[in-house]
Parts: C-alpha cells; sequence; structure tokens
C-alpha cells in the first residue's frame, strides 16, 4: 500500500513484504530502487526540491524512523512497522547468502567498506561479493566507477553515501546499472563494518535513536537533530490539530 506523507509517497509494508520484492526483482532482472525515510529526510525534502525529486522517484519509500510510524499513525493507519534501512540491508544480505544473489558496496572510507566486506562474509560464509569500492573518488572518476559496477553483475547495490549524496547518485545512474535492487544505506556500512554502534534496542523501539547518535557524536549531530525534530514536531502538530478540528486529512493511496 501507498500512501502520501506531507506530500512524499511512503509504501507501508513490511520487512517481510519489502524482502519479498527485492527477492522478485532480483530474481526477474527487474529494477527496484529503495529510499528509506526517516524524519531528517522528510523534513529536508520539504524545502530541497532535488532531494524531493530523487526520493519521490523511488521504487519503495520506506519506513525508517518511529516518527514516520507515528505520523502515519495519526492519519489512520493503524499497521504500520518501522523497516530500518540497517536492518533490511542485513536481511537482503542474509537472502543473497541463501539464494546466491551478488551484492556490491559503495561507500564509505577504504578501511570501512573493506571491514563492512570482511564482516559480511564472517556472517554469512557462503557470500559472495561482486565487488566493493569506497565513497571517497573524485567526481571525475564516476562514470567509471558505475561501468565497473554495472559489468560487475551485481544483483544488489547497498551506496554507504549520506543524503543527498547517495539520492542524486542514484538518480543519475540506476537506469544505466542493470542491477536490479539499489540501495542506499546511510552509515549502514559503517554498522556492519562495526565502526559505529546502534541504539539498545528498547532506544530503537521507542524512536530514541536520534538521542544515541547525539550521544555518540555530540559535535556533529546535536544541531542536526534538534534542527529536524523541531521542525516533524511542528508538522505533527499541524497535524494533530487538523485531526482534532475534523478536517480532511491527507488521502490514502493504494
Amino acid at each position: 500500500m501507498r500512501t502520501e506523507l506531507f506530500g512524499i509517497p511512503v509504501n507501508i509494508l513490511s520487512s517481510e513484504e519489502t524482502l519479498a520484492h527485492i527477492d522478485s526483482a532480483i530474481s526477474s532482472r527487474g529494477r527496484l530502487q529503495h529510499v528509506a525515510l526517516n524524519v531528517a529526510k522528510l523534513v529536508s525534502c520539504q524545502s530541497n526540491a532535488e532531494l524531493r525529486e530523487d526520493v519521490i522517484t523511488s521504487d519503495i519509500v520506506g519506513i525508517d524512523g518511529m516518527g514516520i510510524v507515528l505520523a502515519l499513525r495519526l492519519m489512520g493507519h493503524a499497521r504500520v512497522e518501522r523497516v530500518s534501512g540497517v536492518d533490511l540491508m542485513m536481511s537482503t544480505l542474509e537472502l543473497s547468502a541463501q539464494k546466491g544473489y551478488r551484492p556490491y558496496f559503495l561507500g564509505a572510507t577504504p578501511a570501512v567498506v573493506g571491514a563492512a566486506v570482511e564482516a559480511a562474509r564472517g556472517r554469512w560464509p557462503h557470500l559472495q561479493f561482486a565487488g566493493f569500492q569506497h565513497g571517497y573518488f573524485q567526481p571525475n572518476d564516476e562514470a567509471v566507477i558505475m561501468e565497473r559496477i554495472r559489468d560487475s553483475g551485481a544483483d544488489c547495490l547497498f551506496i554507504g553515501m549520506p543524503t543527498p549524496r547517495k539520492e542524486r547518485l542514484l538518480k543519475a545512474w540506476r537506469d544505466q546499472l542493470d542491477v536490479p535492487f539499489i540501495m542506499g544505506v546511510g552509515g549502514g556500512l559503517d554498522v556492519l563494518a562495526g565502526h559505529v554502534e546502534r541504539a539498545p534496542t528498547w532506544m530503537q523501539a521507542n524512536g530514541l535513536e536520534w538521542l544515541y547518535r547525539i550521544y555518540q557524536e555530540p559535535g556533529r549531530m546535536w544541531w542536526r537533530y534538534l534542527r529536524t525534530n523541531t521542525l516533524f514536531a511542528v508538522m505533527l502538530s499541524q497535524l494533530m490539530l487538523q485531526k482534532l478540528a475534523g478536517g480532511a486529512l491527507p488521502a490514502r493511496r493504494s
């Protein structure tokens, strides 16, 4: 089911349903691009037209963030599940190991992407990689790297780059890569490599991962989360007031 939240399409899918779409795309050699939508990205889409276009043209806009879950529930969607980008990446790697699909990692530093590959091989011994490439390349090297990915015959591509760089890269090259499943994972490669620790499960379940990120990197993260969370709180308040006043909420879409 696809609906709309503050002008951005969102696919209401469970983890199992999302993975089934991925499996179908890879086995049929179709093309499926996934974007994980969190509060920061949703807020940025309100003012960044280029990022918004990159997001809305993706095939699946997944729910990555409890703030998105809360907003959708306020709209009347009772059965909404968070499908975090990191968890979906792990599930897809496990699926790849089971079915012989070959992933490609793009992004992070040379040390991190190499460590992520080794960690994945240690966790899923049968996993075979199509290749990997760090994200610190020059713009004039981009075409060569994209050609290398295409020639690798990869079944799935995980891009570990920050927003909006990964969205812009995907929009520019996704139709030329011949990779069935493409997904931006942000700092997911750092997590897989063990360079970044995820928040405890109880914090993830209660939408407090942002607080844990501030604890880990206060100098870089506090202003980002203060700004985006404040703006999102205003947006949610307006949604709640509209609901209390009996106004029409954004229409659902199937």
